[in-house]
């Protein structure tokens, strides 16, 4: 095969007046292949004009069409390979000729069935595209998966990252709400797959009904809820490509933190360090790009979007309503009442009469029940017996002050006398904080006519000394300390023992 050095050197000979037969030589080449070279000025790339022939494929063309047809119905991790494509004409059809032919015509084949796309430009303010993520970090209780939601701008790539303890709906309401106020503006548009937690019905085309609290937070921002087409992830690149960067770059090598909180400061330090950086095939910053997508975006609402879920609920005799396998527990008066639960992403509130009533850290663990002491205060003035006797007061964590003061009660005034009076000092803890109680108490110390009846006229006395000072005592603004103490998880029953102790029942009559 010539060389375009060849080439050159037959052209330059002709030019100086050599013949072709002189040509042919002088450079020991065939005449035709020196009439090629004066045609043009390089060798021509080669390329096949036509197929090979396959005489022993071509019958079984339409088989091969219709074991691939067939594949594009059957499970994704189920369809043919070429090899499997091959094996089947061989074995059942006959075929005698090569793997070879097979593995090019069903190339040549899909090849032209590929899909093609058109590079799509979008406006500044127009887009924010939101998936999740999952990456593993390693607590201080080892290490675990994490689920991050992100939130990337079409236009400037400006990203928003935030883990969360789970992908409900409930989370992805507040992840939303925390990347508008990070942003500062709402897009026009929202992008995201057809997540249950988001898309509540599936319907032709892109046509979507989406979840009613998703519904009411794009109502509420005044943006448009889209959705991609069903397992088309390429129709939201900007957040795809974010999902990347997210594992690879700000999650490599493993995150080392202490807990969710200290993981979010690291995403979010990661997203404005991100605005300095120039996106391939851009000229300018990501940071100055979304100026752009902030001016031309909506404005933040005057107050934000309350990102929960609603279920109306029913209290038992016991106190409690169920929401997500677990039980929360509210005050006396609203037993058997109707009430409503709303639930967020990290903590629960009971709402009755269109106030909150009850409010909990939430816990993910199924089974437990989440008791306040406090709720039960009312019911325990009646059933002094349950202080012993019921893990809401068993696992009540109290300070050592009212320990001792119980044992100096019981010791002046009786076991039973004496427990009840120290029931009545308890009940002081719905009305006034931890550290109030606990220095009536300290002052009550040591008193001969040491009572409840003291500590209660003492502890009136502290709150109105902290109200002419300005102390706030709401009953839902406790101390650290008192949010401490009164959050009690309560196991579920082990039924186990119970059958343990009917079947030594049994031996026993036998």
């Amino acid at each position: 095969m010539l060389t375009v050095e060849n080439y050159g050197r037959i052209r330059r000979a002709h030019r100086d007046g050599m013949s072709v037969r002189a040509i042919a030589r002088t450079f020991h080449h065939s005449r035709r292949k020196v009439r090629e070279a004066l045609a043009e000025p390089e060798p021509l790339p080669y390329s096949r004009t036509k197929d090979p022939p396959a005489p022993r494929l071509g019958p079984f063309h339409a088989v091969i069409d219709g074991i691939l047809a067939t594949d594009e119905h059957a499970p994704r991790k189920q369809r043919h390979t070429m090899m499997q494509v091959y094996r089947r004409l061989r074995d059942e059809h006959g075929y005698a000729g090569g793997y070879d032919a097979i593995r090019r015509y069903i190339g040549k084949r899909r090849r032209r069935q590929r899909e093609t796309f058109i590079p799509l430009d979008h406006d500044p303010g127009q887009r924010l595209e939101c998936d999740f993520g999952h990456i593993h970090v390693d607590f201080p209780e080892g290490r675990r998966q994490v689920a991050v939601l992100l939130a990337a701008w079409a236009y400037s790539y400006c990203p928003f990252a935030i883990a969360l303890p789970t992908e409900r709906t409930e989370a992805v309401l507040s992840g939303m709400v925390r990347a508008f106020a990070f942003f500062g503006c709402v897009p026009r548009e929202v992008w995201w797959d057809n997540p249950t937690t988001v898309v509540s019905a599936i319907f032709k085309g892109r046509d979507r009904r989406p979840n009613q609290r998703y519904a009411a937070l794009a109502s509420h921002y005044a943006f448009e809820p889209l959705f991609c087409m069903p397992a088309r992830g390429n129709e939201k690149p900007h957040v795809e490509n974010r999902v990347y960067d997210l594992q690879r770059r700000w999650a490599t090598p493993v995150p080392r933190v202490k807990d969710l909180a200290e993981l979010n400061t690291w995403l979010l330090q990661c997203c404005l360090k991100d605005r300095q950086r120039t996106v391939a095939g851009q000229t300018e910053t990501v940071g100055r790009r979304f100026e752009r997508d902030r001016v031309a975006a909506f404005s933040l609402p005057a107050r934000p979007f309350d990102p929960c879920i609603h279920q109306p609920a029913l209290v038992d005799k016991y106190q409690t309503v169920r929401f997500d396998r677990n039980r929360y527990s509210v005050p006396r008066t609203w037993a058997f009442r109707p009430v409503t639960v709303k639930g967020y992403v990290d903590r629960i509130e009971i709402v009755a009469d269109g106030q909150v009533v009850a409010r909990h850290v939430r816990s993910y663990e199924p089974g437990p029940q989440i008791l306040d002491p406090l709720h039960y205060l009312v019911t325990l003035g009646r059933r002094p017996a349950a202080l012993d006797h019921s893990n809401v007061y068993r696992r009540w964590r109290l300070p050592t002050d009212f320990t001792t003061l119980r044992r100096a009660l019981e010791a002046r005034h009786g076991p039973a006398p004496g427990a009840r009076q120290y029931v009545r000092v308890l009940q002081l803890l719905a009305e006034h904080p931890v550290t109030r109680v606990q220095r009536a108490i300290r002052h009550g110390r040591g008193l001969e006519d040491l009572s409840a009846d003291r500590i209660i006229q003492h502890t009136r006395r502290l709150a109105d000394r902290d109200t002419r000072r300005g102390v706030r005592t709401d009953a839902f603004e406790r101390s650290e300390l008192d949010s401490t103490l009164c959050q009690v998880q309560v196991p579920p029953p082990d039924l186990d023992r119970f059958d343990q102790l009917l079947s030594v029942g049994e031996l026993a009559h036998a």
